[in-house]
């Protein structure tokens, strides 16, 4: 009886270290806003559009980790998701 092999290739998806950060970031900046009784994506997209931290609660210094991110790099980022590119 001859053994079946699956021959076919797998891919796994490879996140560099830039886009662990960012995704690291959003979820932390997320959470805190979220803790604090903010709406976080309006306040995500407040801050992305203006660049004004002060859309970013200091708590649990998400303001501080928001600010480390390239805003263009995370828009970037941002659109290649959500169109799974």
């Amino acid at each position: 009886m001859a053994e079946s092999r699956n021959e076919s290739t797998r891919t796994f998806p490879i996140q560099t270290e830039k886009e662990q950060e960012m995704h690291y970031v959003l979820r932390t900046v997320y959470e805190a806003l979220m803790e604090k009784g903010y709406n976080p994506i309006n306040q995500i997209v407040g801050y992305i559009l203006s660049e004004d931290p002060t859309y970013i609660t200091n708590y649990k210094n998400a303001r501080s980790l928001i600010c480390r991110l390239d805003r263009d790099e995370l828009l970037n980022a941002l659109v290649k998701t959500y169109l799974g590119c």
